[in-house]
């Protein structure tokens, strides 16, 4: 005889892993997740920020190769493997981009790379005052995704640009969960003039367009990262709150609440230990839907610049910075992060829609 669980939670794993999109979509956001974690591991450039700028070779094709001459940075810093993984290298190698060069006992002479056929600046380099001349040297370094308008690997600013999309769906949706079920709870369990109050502050904040309102938060904090973390997660929570409003206005004359108040539980107990729990379903789903409004969000406050600031990178700062190059014959400096918005709020919006299949109880 079978021991298999029927509970409610693994049918509804069942349903989802049939739905071939669905898995499909969550496995592609695990994995841009795992690269985001691991940016400055996989990207060609670790530096911090990936801000090697090499202005000679700028908005190169996919795929360009050049000589790249490396000397060690006289400034070194200690820093940690654990630094280095989470925010890359404080200290690199300058690298500077040669056409050519030439080594005579402890002098190398080079020329730096020139675009359009032109002929570069000759100069040297006197190798003594290296304690390692091994330090010093030349190697073919391959752009995959060609470089943006600043002569940066393109390749790796997406990666670590990844981190900012990831960071603000994570952060936006934890800070609208905390308040939109706290507001959504008191209102829908307690009605009259509380439900009243708290209904007219989410109408209000309703009526104000998002992006007017992210933008005066985000003026009234001041630009960065993490402003623009926090504006965008106080104004996605109306929409949580009117769901668990909702909600709670019907599971509240359920017998299991009726009991719970016979037992003289109090009101915080019923709410968070048994309404809670079993109207997580639409939460979820919403969540879902949220991450996918917080990364676009954020994506047009960068390309308004009020987003992160530069040097950090970020898909929208990296569309506002090359669309002018689409009728320029580059195209694809703006398509590009301009796909990876769209790939990964696709996926968001696919696993909402799964679930929202999965956790159907009609179905």
């Amino acid at each position: 005889m079978s021991n298999k669980s029927d509970s409610l939670t693994q049918l509804a794993l069942r349903k989802f892993k049939k739905n071939f999109w669905g898995v499909l979509s969550f496995w592609l956001i695990v994995s841009i997740g795992v690269m985001s974690l691991l940016a400055y591991v996989i990207a060609p450039d670790d530096s911090q920020n990936a801000n090697q700028m090499h202005l000679s070779i700028h908005s190169q094709r996919p795929g360009f190769k050049v000589q790249m001459l490396h000397l060690p940075s006289q400034n070194t810093a200690d820093q940690s493997r654990f630094s280095e993984l989470l925010f890359g290298k404080t200290s690199t190698d300058i690298e500077i981009p040669i056409s050519e060069y030439t080594i005579s006992n402890d002098e190398l002479t080079y020329t730096q790379y020139a675009a359009d056929g032109l002929v570069g600046v000759e100069k040297s380099v006197d190798l003594s005052t290296y304690k390692n001349r091994d330090d010093v040297y030349v190697e073919d370094k391959t752009f995959l995704w060609g470089t943006d308008k600043y002569g940066r690997d393109l390749l790796s600013r997406i990666l670590i640009g990844s981190r900012i999309s990831f960071s603000i769906g994570f952060i936006a949706v934890f800070i609208s969960l905390v308040i939109g079920i706290f507001m959504g709870s008191i209102a829908g369990y307690y009605g009259g003039k509380v439900d009243a109050f708290i209904m007219w502050v989410i109408n209000v904040t309703w009526s104000i367009p998002t992006l007017l309102l992210v933008i005066a938060i985000t003026l009234a904090l001041g630009k960065g990262f993490w402003q623009v973390f926090i504006a965008v997660g106080l104004t996605m929570w109306v929409e949580v709150a009117r769901v668990v409003r909702g909600q709670i206005i019907s599971a509240k004359e359920m017998q299991y609440v009726t009991a719970a108040r016979a037992l003289g539980f109090k009101d915080s107990r019923i709410i968070i230990k048994h309404i809670l729990p079993n109207i997580m379903a639409p939460i979820i789903v919403i969540s879902a839907a949220n991450f996918a409004a917080a990364i676009l969000i954020e994506s047009g406050l960068s390309f308004l610049g009020i987003g992160a600031q530069p040097p950090m990178s970020s898909w929208g700062a990296m569309i506002k910075d090359h669309y002018n190059y689409i009728i320029l014959g580059k195209p694809y400096l703006a398509l590009i992060p301009g796909l990876c918005i769209m790939i990964l709020v696709m996926a968001f919006m696919l696993v909402g829609n799964a679930l929202r299949d999965a956790l159907d109880v009609k179905s």
